[in-house]
């Protein structure tokens, strides 16, 4: 498989990623809506402004540069995405607060996204003879 069609694939992972968490954004918006004005409202907005802020990024970057197979675009992305995944891990799905299936879908589509995107990056190594 060419790398061109591997970071492609990682690309589109990092849309469906993207996806994912334009959803996740919308349902912490809804449940603001339903919560008391006061600071835990303002935090949940916050929190779905931020979700869907890494969403938007993680998509617009997939489209722009991951698709054309951008070294920039696999560390921008993978950082982005990892900012916004890893605290999710560490803080909901660790201690328990959201279950395991399907909490690590959107960090295995991220780490999927990240391996074809990598694998599109690798460059052939040269060894020296003798």
């Amino acid at each position: 498989m060419s790398k061109s069609v591997l970071a492609k694939i990682g690309a589109v992972l990092y849309v469906l990623w993207g996806s994912l968490h334009l959803m996740a954004a919308y349902s912490v918006y809804q449940v603001g809506l339903e919560a008391s004005n006061g600071m835990e409202r303002g935090r949940l907005f916050q929190c779905a402004f931020y979700v869907f802020t890494f969403a938007v990024s993680a998509i617009a970057l997939a489209i722009k540069m991951n698709w054309q197979n951008s070294r920039t675009g696999f560390w921008l992305n993978a950082l982005i995405v990892g900012i916004a995944d890893v605290p999710f891990i560490l803080f909901e799905i660790v201690p328990g607060h959201v279950p395991a299936w399907p909490g690590f879908v959107g960090p295995a589509v991220w780490v999927t996204a990240m391996i074809f995107t990598g694998l599109g990056q690798m460059r052939p190594v040269l060894i020296a003879p003798g």
